[in-house]
């Protein structure tokens, strides 16, 4: 009887080792500040040499010097997990969508949209979304002289279905008064909680019902992919 058999048989793609993510993520953060590889080293044996004083005050120095290793290793992916995230943001920095990209980070507690929620079709300028427990947080793209009004328009169009929710209103950019991108995340986070989790879900049930004509982000653009990937420093 005759065996099925295949021309050529498509491999599987391998499986990245965590250990692979972190390389890929030292190597593109090395490309752009060749002097993580010395700040690193100097954060793994600062770690070691508070072991090593630990163990010689304490008369246990070969046990606090072993204690120090793994714990100076995390340190030292902390600074590499830090810099990769700061290598990732200026990257993206003013391209369309950055926003989007860096609402992604946030976690637990929040609905973000991922796709903006306004687009002004002849300037490309943006408003996001995110809903928790401080309300609904509308976030700008674009240049400070513009956004006000595109954010007040969609403020308008949130407070008609929710209009006993707080809206915050803030806009991300380097110009005055704005937020840099590195800080939008963390901005939205410490916004004062004012609802609970159930008023949280029932907010966000609505506004998935209200209709938005923006537009998608522009065709080729997709910062989101210039993330590091979070699990593999955290070495899953």
């Amino acid at each position: 009887m005759a065996k099925n058999t295949t021309d050529s048989a498509t491999p599987k793609p391998k499986k990245k080792r965590w250990y692979h993510q972190i390389w890929e993520v030292f190597q593109m953060v090395r490309r752009e500040q060749p002097s993580i590889v010395l700040w690193l080293l100097l954060v793994f044996a600062g770690v070691v040499a508070v072991g090593v004083v630990a163990g010689v005050l304490f008369d246990q120095v070969l046990y606090f010097s072993l204690l120090s290793v793994p714990f100076g290793v995390l340190a030292a992916m902390f600074v590499l997990a830090r810099r990769a995230e700061t290598v990732a943001y200026a990257r993206i920095d003013g391209e369309p969508g950055a926003v989007s990209a860096a609402l992604g980070t946030i976690r637990r507690g929040w609905n973000v949209q991922e796709e903006p929620v306004a687009v002004d079709p002849r300037t490309q300028d943006m408003v996001f979304r995110a809903v928790g427990r401080p309300g609904v947080v509308l976030i700008s793209e674009g240049p400070a002289h513009r956004v006000p009004k595109l954010l007040e328009g969609e403020r308008k169009r949130v407070a008609r279905v929710i209009p006993n929710v707080p809206i915050v209103l803030l806009q991300c950019g380097n110009e005055e008064g704005q937020i840099p991108l590195t800080k939008i995340a963390n901005k939205v986070r410490r916004q004062k909680a004012t609802l609970t989790r159930n008023e949280v879900a029932e907010v966000s049930k609505r506004l998935r019902a209200l209709r938005s004509n923006a537009l998608p982000i522009p065709k080729g653009v997709d910062p989101r992919r210039a993330r590091p990937d979070r699990k593999g420093m955290r070495g899953r």
